[in-house]
């Protein structure tokens, strides 16, 4: 039985000069089961990812890798340092940076200061502080959670690192809001020219800062480490089409399928399905739909058909399949919507 199925599946999918053809060059479903008439209402290619699908990453800026610090199949999570850019001129600006604005805070003490603007620049005096601690925190996070990995720093260490950041963080959201309630007088005088030279020291603080956090490559999401194309020493730079390293949620796997436009409204979410694999010629695997995309888009699995080579023409639609299965993240299969 799966195998005659899976012969006329075949036959579906490949239906270039027979008339089993969309207007989009993709096949319709025209198979049936060969007792009880079709066994599927819709076939579409399809391709594994991970659950939630596969988290591309790379780095914003160019730079040399200085060092990584996972390895393929490593289990990651969210936040955690996947590798590093060399830092020496970042860590300079930064250095130069708070010298500046600790230099013009003095200045700024030592002269006469407007009494009314006295709880604003206490605010932003609290925020500055505040950042300070919270990219400290976030740091020392970095090399806890990197130690851990090697086995230099405890699951306690880890702890304490990561109540810093949060208490740190929880800091800076308050301080801010302080300073928006400060500045929230309309009767507010204009800061003088010693302020106004330490909130821009300050705003090149923040600058310098931002630009060393782009030195450092973390993770977005939890997951494994599916991909890794980064090695010490190498120079990298942003591509979106070229990450360096892919992270999938290995908990689950779904199969995103592209529907042919002419098949959207026989495709609803809950429908169950089953997808085939050319390495598991003898197997079906169960699944149900649980999204489809609100809008059309180009097609990335199947091929383009040459009559309408600019229209948007498949609908995409993910299917969480069932259990645990052998296929791997990247294979391609054929997607078998049930009736």
């Amino acid at each position: 039985m799966i195998m005659k199925r899976y012969l006329i599946a075949a036959v579906a999918l490949g239906l270039a000069g027979l008339g089993g053809i969309a207007a989009g060059g993709v096949p319709t479903a025209v198979a049936a089961d060969e007792d009880n008439g079709p066994a599927w209402a819709v076939a579409a290619p399809g391709r594994i990812e991970p659950k939630n699908g596969m988290v591309n990453i790379g780095t914003a800026i160019i730079g040399r890798i200085a060092e990584v610090y996972v390895a393929l199949n490593d289990e990651v999570e969210e936040g955690e340092l996947l590798l590093k850019l060399d830092d020496a001129e970042a860590r300079a600006r930064l250095a130069a940076a708070e010298t500046i604005a600790d230099v013009r805070e003095k200045t700024r003490d030592d002269g006469r200061l407007n009494s009314d603007r006295k709880d604003v620049r206490d605010a932003e005096d609290e925020v500055y502080r505040a950042e300070r601690a919270a990219t400290g925190a976030r740091i020392e996070l970095d090399y806890a959670l990197t130690g851990r990995r090697n086995g230099t720093v405890t699951e306690r260490t880890l702890r304490n690192s990561r109540r810093r950041l949060e208490q740190a963080d929880d800091r800076v959201r308050k301080a801010r809001v302080k300073v928006a309630r400060a500045q929230a007088d309309s009767d507010l005088p204009a800061p003088s020219p010693a302020e106004a030279a330490v909130s821009e020291a300050r705003a090149q603080v923040a600058i310098a800062e931002a630009l060393l956090d782009k030195t450092r490559v973390r993770a977005s999401r939890a997951g494994r480490v599916l991909i890794l194309r980064a090695k010490s020493g190498e120079m990298v730079a942003p591509s979106p089409r070229q990450p360096l390293v892919v992270i999938g949620d290995m908990s689950g796997l779904q199969v995103t399928a592209e529907v042919d436009e002419a098949d959207v409204a026989k495709i609803e979410v809950g429908q169950e399905a089953y997808v085939t694999s050319i390495s598991y010629p003898d197997k079906e695997y169960e699944g149900k739909v649980v999204k489809v995309a609100p809008a059309l888009a180009r097609p990335e699995i199947m091929q383009r058909g040459a009559r309408r080579p600019t229209d948007v023409e498949i609908l995409e639609v993910t299917i969480d399949l069932e259990g645990d299965v052998p296929l791997l993240p990247g294979m391609r299969v054929d997607a078998f919507f049930r009736k």
